[in-house]
């Protein structure tokens, strides 16, 4: 299958990424290299795009697209260990980082992979396939108290408990191995009255996913540590798709920026607070209507831009 994605506020991540011809750049979640194409179409010989992604079907589309480019390096890892790729690299800053975070277009559509709620395939959702942790794992082995935890507080489901009282009934007279099985019972488990937002499956299957792939823990420390590798003027610059993202984003970003406490009346800070830089983006960019209308898969998503400052202790 082609891996096709429609890369999600581009024109708005390209600007904002502020990118120097000459620079050093990271796609974090390089996928198809949606992005990455426009990235690299603004670097010089002398640029370099490093592109890391956690599933090789992704690495090897990326590979064929951008493949009349020399200056790319491609990376079979996880972003959330951007410090350590990029000391294993031998690279000290980087003069921008893009992530998209969250499953792409391909991973849903290519039923195999058992992202889908809509087509019937083995319990699988791993982003990684070489990584240990399934679907059908957590399905079948979590206990009742920890999935009804997963899928209330990743999922925002809240029939997140009769959901998990009844995957673990189901589970003890038959492992539940395939999709389909698990949406019968999510659709057994709620109110026909209460089915109407969309896919009653959608909540329950996003929790798992992000527990599968645990994309919620490290987030807040990925952009932390993705904040301190850049160079001065550096820009990250970070797409969501749903609240628990933004949450972790936005507090990583307020808590990089620091806030002086100082009185007002002082010509200079001397409270000593520390700063890795400003918040570009005070509030979150949104797709513009035409892109919703477009492409329904980013009427959810929101784009954050942090830039590397020094500290300027005036006020």
């Amino acid at each position: 299958m082609e891996f096709n994605h429609k890369p999600v506020l581009l024109q708005e991540c390209i600007e904002g990424l502020n990118i120097k011809p000459d620079g050093i750049y990271v796609d974090g979640t390089l996928g198809g290299a949606g992005h990455s194409s426009h990235i690299i179409e603004k670097l010089s010989s002398k640029g370099k795009l490093i592109g890391i992604d956690r599933d090789t079907d992704a690495l090897k589309a990326a590979k064929e697209k951008l493949k009349n480019y020399s200056n790319v390096l491609y990376i079979h890892g996880n972003h959330d260990d951007i410090k350590d790729i990029l000391a294993e690299l031998k690279i000290e800053k980087v003069d921008g980082i893009l992530l998209d975070l969250g499953v792409s277009s391909y991973q849903l559509d290519e039923k195999e992979r058992g992202f889908s709620y809509m087509a019937d395939a083995k319990l699988d959702m791993r982003m990684d396939k070489t990584q240990k942790l399934t679907a059908e794992t957590v399905v079948n082995e979590y206990t009742e108290e920890n999935l009804s935890k997963i899928i209330y507080e990743y999922g925002e489901e809240k029939f997140a408990k009769i959901i998990a009282k009844n995957i673990c009934k189901e589970r003890a007279k038959q492992r539940i191995d395939t999709t389909e099985e698990l949406v019968n019972i999510i659709k057994n488990s709620i109110p026909k009255s209460k089915q109407t937002e969309g896919h009653p499956a959608k909540r329950t299957f996003q929790a798992i996913r992000i527990e599968v792939n645990d994309e919620i823990k490290p987030l807040y420390n990925t952009i932390r540590n993705a904040i301190e590798v850049l160079a001065e003027g550096g820009r990250l610059a970070v797409i969501t798709f749903h609240s628990l993202e933004d949450r972790a984003v936005k507090e990583a970003f307020v808590d990089a920026e620091g806030k002086c406490t100082c009185p007002k009346d002082l010509p200079y800070c001397i409270c000593n607070y520390q700063s890795f830089g400003k918040i570009i983006t005070k509030k979150p960019i949104l797709p513009s209507k035409e892109e919703q209308i477009e492409n329904t898969r980013s009427k959810s998503a929101k784009l954050r831009i942090f830039e590397r400052r020094e500290k300027n202790k005036e006020h």
